[in-house]
């Protein structure tokens, strides 16, 4: 006989199962405190109405419903939306399109610019970064075609793929806070100017060479890890012995942008090193790079293979190129003809000039270039020569023969009481009347030039390097907003953006060509809406005449495109730089007929350089 089990809730065996009940015989589940319904599959149904008060279970066990949503569902239908909403329709659509990638190699940076249109050369080079160079290039840009929008363009891309979040922005302290004016106002970054060491921490920070690379600074940069680091005027990069060089190579970065707008072809090896610190093993190891590319120290050899090396990290836009329409430039050479006391300050120079170039057997570089420094002081003020002789002669040895003669050209200085150039400066900008640069390239004219304008009631400010960013970004607002004049040295020709004024004075002209065009660069450049005025001075029967008269008549300098001139002067300096040639015709002449026969001849070189640029024959 078989044995029933018992009924583990304690019901009588046999009895039936509530599956098996009609659901009208169930007794209800009773409720606890709360409401919630609880039911116990260890208790008999009939054990509901004996136990004295039900259990309430743990409460994972309950059961609780969100009407939340329904409740906002039924207040949408009483107003009849937002679903029918025009502008948020259009807006989720916007939202959607903006989110799709229809072609992998598009910038999708460009449609996050509403308010700023790049140039279609600045596109392309941002597109060719990206995806042919890999993030890695030097950026060689002629002057004033924009290597700092096109670094913007490939710094937000990069960011708004996710590829890049940690940037490190070196440039000179005089442009942190133009680079970082730029970045926010065109392109929306965030980025911020380095000012105290916590700042370090930051995504994106633009600050100066020389801060990054002191302590503690430089310490806490070679700790940390960029996504992208961007040099602005990385021609200061060429030697590697440098601290700058070593400091960048040191940096650990996975993308690196070099800009630069001067030729880096003057010497081989500094050719090298910059493409070295960019993409080492590019140009092979420096003994194949010698024997494969190399004739001499500024001679290549198999140019064409070099020139293919070279493109695959470097792109450089001409102004020849087309494309960029760029307002007008009109040049005015300005002559003028020294007092008695100046000219005789500037004949007795050059007697001490050439008697000390005698004198010295086997003179040096750097002594025949002082020395003509001497005249060149002299066609700008006499307060730039003062300063000048007086070192000399602190230098000089006390029984040293022409130690009189210096002590004589000083007292001749101390009896000039006027300056024919400022006082012909101050009737070119009353003509003017609206703001001029002026460019010199002595600080001492420059503090003269600042006291003279100030005497005349004239609002001019200083513009010089070994000022703080501080300073010199006050200096910018200040001719900006209020003063009519900048007075600047030749910090004032690099990097700075100065379109609102459209006048140049060059108080004295550097001998090389491509210094002058950099000046010229600040105003005439995109962005420029008026025609630029240029103004150079020039002392009759002096120096100055000669450089004009090679400059301007000769090779029509401020004509030439600077893409022509640069590779124009590339092809002449290859035995030797054109200032140090200029030297030596000075020192070598015997008086300035002799002088301007001797530049006549230099001028014919740099001719037939133009020539052989643009393959034409020599007539």
């Amino acid at each position: 006989m078989q044995t029933p089990f018992p009924s583990s809730a304690g019901a009588p065996f046999g009895a039936a199962s509530p599956i098996d009940q009609p659901l009208s015989e169930l007794p209800a589940a009773p409720e606890t405190e709360d409401g919630a319904y609880v039911y116990s599959p260890f208790k008999s149904p009939a054990s509901f109405s004996s136990d004295p008060a039900p259990r309430k279970l743990h409460p994972l066990v309950e059961m609780h419903v969100d009407r939340s949503a329904f409740d906002e569902l039924e207040r949408r239908a009483e107003r009849n939306g937002p679903w029918d909403d025009w502008s948020m329709y259009q807006l989720a659509l916007e939202a959607e399109e903006a989110s799709l990638v229809s072609d992998f190699h598009a910038l999708r940076c460009l449609a996050l610019l509403p308010h700023f249109e790049p140039l279609p050369h600045q596109i392309d080079t941002a597109r060719k970064v990206l995806h042919e160079m890999r993030g890695r290039a030097i950026l060689a840009d002629e002057v004033g075609l924009g290597k700092t929008i096109e670094a913007g363009l490939i710094l937000k891309e990069y960011l708004i793929r996710g590829l890049v979040k940690k940037v490190l922005i070196l440039v000179p302290a005089s442009l942190v806070l133009q680079w970082v004016r730029e970045l926010n106002s065109k392109f929306d970054i965030p980025a911020i100017a380095q000012r105290k060491a916590y700042t370090w921490d930051n995504d994106i920070v633009v600050a100066s060479m020389d801060t990054a690379k002191r302590d503690p600074h430089r310490a806490m940069l070679l700790d940390s890890e960029f996504d992208l680091i961007i040099v602005d005027e990385a021609h200061k990069l060429k030697n590697k012995r440098t601290g700058n060089y070593q400091f960048i190579n040191e940096l650990r970065k996975k993308y690196c942008l070099l800009l630069t707008a001067t030729p880096v072809q003057n010497d081989m090896s500094e050719l090298y090193n910059l493409i070295t610190l960019l993409k080492p093993g590019q140009l092979g190891g420096e003994g194949d790079f010698a024997a494969n590319f190399v004739a001499d120290r500024r001679i290549p050899k198999n140019e064409a293979k070099l020139h293919e090396a070279l493109g695959q990290v470097m792109i450089r836009n001409r102004r020849s190129d087309g494309g960029v329409e760029f307002t007008k430039r009109f040049v005015t050479n300005v002559p003028l003809r020294l007092s008695p006391d100046e000219m005789a300050l500037y004949e007795g120079v050059t007697n001490y000039v050439r008697n000390h170039a005698t004198s010295e057997s086997g003179i040096d570089l750097t002594s025949m270039l002082s020395l003509v420094t001497l005249q060149r002081e002299v066609c700008s003020s006499r307060d730039a020569v003062f300063l000048t002789l007086i070192n000399l002669d602190k230098k000089m040895d006390p029984d040293s023969p022409l130690r009189p003669k210096i002590l004589e050209l000083v007292d001749l200085i101390r009896s000039i009481k006027a300056n024919t150039k400022a006082e012909k400066t101050m009737e070119l900008i009353q003509g003017i009347n609206d703001k001029v640069i002026v460019f010199t390239e002595y600080r001492a004219t420059q503090d003269y030039l600042i006291k003279y304008f100030k005497e005349h009631d004239l609002s001019a400010i200083p513009y010089r390097g070994g000022m703080n960013r501080g300073k010199k970004d006050w200096m910018m607002d200040l001719f900006r907003r209020r003063a009519q004049v900048m007075v600047a040295t030749e910090a004032g020709g690099e990097g700075i953006n100065l379109q609102f004024c459209h006048n140049v004075i060059n108080f004295d002209l550097p001998w090389n060509p491509m210094r002058v065009e950099q000046r010229i660069g600040r105003v005439h450049r995109l962005g420029q809406t008026e025609d630029v005025q240029i103004y150079n001075l020039c002392t009759l029967g002096t120096i100055e005449e000669h450089i004009v008269h090679l400059l301007h008549e000769k090779i029509n300098m401020f004509e030439l495109v600077i893409g022509e001139l640069d590779e124009i002067i590339h092809q002449l300096e290859k035995e030797d730089s054109l200032e140090n040639r200029l030297a030596q015709m000075v020192l070598e002449s015997t008086d300035g007929e002799e002088l301007r026969k001797r530049i006549d001849g230099l001028a014919d070189s740099l001719l037939a350089a133009k020539n052989q640029l643009h393959g034409e024959t020599p007539t």
